[in-house]
């Protein structure tokens, strides 16, 4: 009975798992694998290509010294905080307004906000280059510090719409009845309660902002001012040839950050996730 009950949950809970997890990690792993690895060795279909046989740190020691890798790393870090600041501001106050004043279009504003969230990149970036064409911003950080909240914004108005709806009403009429203005309330409640939405708006922001492309390789052309994917793609690939070795060590590191954001604030992001569902 007992085996026969281990046996069950082995085919309805481990395996499944267990190759969930395998096509979740084998983009890491191999990864890992080319970095470590000589462009002759990389080549040689005669070697197992699943084993790294003779490791070596030429690709790293190229990415840093034949690039400017960490200044791609500072141009990513200083576009995706601001624009993870300017769109949380604006979401903030948008899903407050929206959720808990209830003006007479405060309901299909909603509904516009988060499908306008829907429009492709690839569509709004054409009027968004004419503007950054016409405040003189082409090849400057601020071109894509001022363009990221357009589509983070949408997304992260909808989510906090979400999760202020999960918090009563009774507490802020509470509060009105003992004096306290609209602008207390939403600073000493209502933010502290939203924290765990906050962080997964921000974490949602962060990472998009990190790995963004299309915007990235539309406004910037001079190298010192690339982000990491835009960097990465445009200085190691010369035509038809690509640098793999150094590029899978750039995609290693870059991935890192993120990385350390989602392990340390999961459980935030989760609730805040599940808040957001509820709506």
């Amino acid at each position: 009975m007992v085996g026969e009950r281990a046996r069950s949950k082995a085919l309805k809970f481990y395996i499944p798992l267990a190759l969930y997890l395998f096509f979740l990690l084998f983009p890491f792993y191999w990864m890992v694998n080319t970095v470590f690895k000589s462009d002759k060795e990389m080549y040689n279909l005669e070697l197992n290509p699943f084993y790294i046989h003779s490791p070596t740190l030429d690709n790293i020691v190229h990415l840093f010294t034949k690039t400017i890798f960490l200044k791609w790393m500072a141009n990513t870090f200083f576009v995706a905080i601001l624009s993870t600041l300017i769109a949380l501001g604006a979401s903030l106050l948008a899903a407050y307004a929206i959720q808990r004043l209830r003006f007479r279009t405060s309901q299909p504003t909603g509904v516009g906000i988060f499908l306008s969230y829907l429009i492709p990149q690839t569509i709004l970036f054409i009027p968004l280059a004419h503007v950054i064409f016409q405040l003189k911003l082409w090849d400057s950080l601020w071109s894509l510090v001022l363009t990221y909240p357009t589509f983070l914004i949408p997304f992260c108005t909808w989510l906090l719409m979400g999760y202020f709806k999960s918090i009563p009403k009774e507490m802020e009429e509470c509060a009105m009845i003992d004096g306290a203005s609209r602008v207390r309330i939403f600073r000493t409640i209502i933010l502290p309660l939203c924290l765990p939405g906050i962080l997964s708006a921000a974490i949602f922001c962060f990472t998009l902002s990190w790995n963004e492309y299309i915007y990235a390789l539309a406004f910037i052309s001079e190298t010192s001012s690339k982000t990491v994917p835009i960097g990465l793609v445009t200085e190691l690939v010369r035509g038809d040839v690509y640098h793999w070795g150094p590029l899978m060590a750039g995609a290693l590191c870059a991935s890192v950050p993120v990385a350390l954001v989602y392990s340390f604030f999961v459980e935030h992001y989760v609730a805040g996730m599940t808040g957001a569902l509820k709506e």
